[in-house]
């Protein structure tokens, strides 16, 4: 991404969906002057608190994505990392031009699980459906050709695209936790979310004995430029 121009020191950027601030933070600490957003007055709340510990200078603003009610071109860089689905796709592609300054930067990216037979990620996912057959963002998704097309059609350029997977390292305890804070088991009732986590520790502990596990994921990102 800093080689694409997003994340440099001193650009004001704004981190749209920001939840509990993990890139929020992230982008502070390489010296840029953030802005971390949200709907959510928890995920604010959490995040402001996570900042004080670490020492780290964020402002935090509670709004929806497509109307946040800040000024029009105040950042040099915008992104939206795991949350753009939430969106309004065209009304928030038309916010972050709004939001940029001309040859402004804008970068859509994600980390979603690759549910694969017979990986911790596939077995995971699998279970969750079971639990929750309403939830509908299973599967191997591709979402960056919906994202692209919301940008082309607020006018933007997208100058990259990329994707990878990668396997990632979890304690059984972290995955666990992770797995429950998804929103497919937060909309579950509290007895049905803790029956959902007892199943799941237990296949875990059969299929994926020990105290670690390897979970493959896929990282894509589409990053695009405001037009002059």
């Amino acid at each position: 991404m800093v080689a694409l121009g997003v994340g440099t020191p001193g650009q004001r950027l704004l981190d749209m969906g920001c939840g509990t601030g993990t890139l929020a933070r992230q982008f502070a600490a390489r010296g840029c002057i953030v802005t971390g957003a949200d709907v959510d007055t928890r995920m604010l709340a959490a995040a402001r608190s996570l900042a004080v510990a670490t020492g780290l200078q964020v402002a935090w603003w509670e709004c929806p994505a497509e109307d946040t009610g800040l000024p029009s071109a105040s950042f040099d860089v915008v992104t939206a990392t795991q949350c753009w689905h939430w969106f309004d796709g065209e009304a928030a592609a038309e916010e972050v031009r709004r939001l940029l300054v001309s040859g402004g930067l804008v970068a859509v990216c994600g980390f979603d699980w690759l549910p694969l037979s017979n990986t911790v990620s596939g077995v995971t996912e699998a279970l969750v459906q079971a639990h929750n057959p309403s939830w509908n963002l299973g599967g191997i998704r591709d979402p960056g050709p919906e994202v692209r097309c919301h940008l082309s059609g607020a006018g933007f350029v997208v100058v990259e695209t990329f994707t990878f997977d990668v396997d990632v390292p979890y304690s059984v305890d972290s995955w666990r936790l992770r797995i429950r804070v998804s929103a497919a088991i937060l909309d579950l009732s509290t007895a049905r979310a803790a029956a959902f986590d007892a199943e799941l520790a237990g296949v875990l502990a059969d299929r994926f004995p020990g105290d670690s596990l390897m979970a493959p994921h896929r990282v894509w990102a589409s990053v695009a430029v405001a037009p002059p």
